[in-house]
């Protein structure tokens, strides 16, 4: 599929969790800044069945699930995808690339500090050592103006070893502080492609996996190149390149066949894996572009459980765990989260929805 304009949609959990996010409660830092590592990170479970939530941290993981359980995670690897520009009238601003599209094309941020900058037109921004943008024609309107871009962009080098050199990871205004690229990667990727870091895998270590291996618990790839994270409820995710092998799908299948449990490792595996499943659950292999946006509606077909972190009362992705843990348990959930103190965003803590 080819990405088009995506459209605009009114928010889906309008009342559900209106909620004001205290400052306290967002992780400004990475956990490794705070004297952690980065599986020492708190971690809500929530189970369906029982109606019950646990506080625990993320160590604790691989004591969750039996021999034959699966998890599904994003390899896809984050890019130093914010570049320093200058447009046509002298004026810095910050550009986040978001997707490569086809014919060598991209979609575009542009920023100027914390706040998207609505009124550019048609025309250049100047890169670092030689690097042009060119600005062709907009690929997705917001109420105060033209957001994302379609552009074209010319870099002196190979596109990683000048992001390398040049760019640096996306960071928004809660972030204290400039933190290495490193610090926005998971242990377990391998090919890079996504704007920001599909960071409920963030908390993984090497000692986490090896942990999860020992009890003979699975873990299997998909990809899924994020973008840009859409700005306000108004706007749905846009579509994103995805690829889920035959090997995965046949690991998935099987897993479910014999009664095991399957959990999706962040939203973006659940959006990879509702793309390719059919109407009896069987996960296919596929790939190329997908505009699945998981409402509280969809019957989740793919997976039985997810593990993410927490999300702000406007992000779309309340959705798609509305449709994984049901209402009841969610509202639950984001009450405790409230009341524990648990921290927001890349850098904070995560929530485990299984079963």
């Amino acid at each position: 599929m080819t990405p088009t304009l995506a459209p605009t949609v009114s928010r889906p959990l309008a009342g559900l969790h209106d909620f004001v996010l205290p400052p306290e409660l967002e992780a400004t830092r990475p956990p490794e800044a705070r004297g952690m590592t980065r599986d020492a990170v708190r971690m809500m479970i929530a189970r369906r069945a029982a109606r019950t939530e646990e506080h625990t941290t993320f160590t604790e993981l691989p004591r969750q699930f039996n021999e034959g359980d699966l998890l599904v995670v994003n390899t896809s690897g984050t890019l130093a995808a914010e570049l320093p520009g200058i447009d046509a009238h002298g004026e810095h601003l910050q550009v986040h690339l978001s997707t490569q599209l086809p014919a060598g094309l991209w979609t575009v941020e542009l920023r100027r500090g914390d706040q998207p900058l609505f009124d550019a037109s048609v025309g250049t921004v100047t890169l670092p050592d030689g690097g042009r943008l060119e600005l062709l024609t907009p690929y997705a309107r917001h109420p105060e103006g033209v957001r994302l871009w379609v552009a074209t962009l010319s870099t002196p080098l190979p596109l990683l070893s000048y992001l390398a050199l040049h760019g640096e990871p996306i960071r928004y205004g809660y972030v204290q502080g400039s933190w290495p690229i490193s610090m926005y990667q998971n242990v377990y990727a391998t090919e890079p492609g996504s704007a920001e870091m599909p960071s409920a895998g963030r908390p993984f270590t090497a000692e986490v996996l090896t942990r999860l291996a020992a009890r003979g618990v699975g873990v299997v790839p998909i990809v899924l190149h994020t973008g840009v994270a859409s700005l306000d409820a108004s706007e749905p995710p846009y579509p994103e390149r995805y690829r889920v092998s035959a090997a995965t799908a046949h690991r998935i299948n099987d897993a479910r066949h014999q009664g095991a449990t399957v959990v999706a490792v962040g939203t973006t595996v659940v959006r990879a894996l509702e793309t390719v499943v059919d109407a009896r659950g069987r996960v296919h292999a596929g790939s190329g572009w997908t505009d699945m946006v998981v409402t509280a509606d969809r019957v989740v077909r793919s997976v039985d459980g997810l593990l993410t972190g927490w999300h702000e009362p406007e992000a779309s992705h309340l959705a798609m765990l509305e449709a994984v843990a049901g209402r009841p348990l969610l509202e639950r959930s984001y009450a405790a989260a409230l009341k524990e103190s648990y921290l927001w965003h890349e850098f904070g803590d995560v929530h485990l929805v299984l079963p």
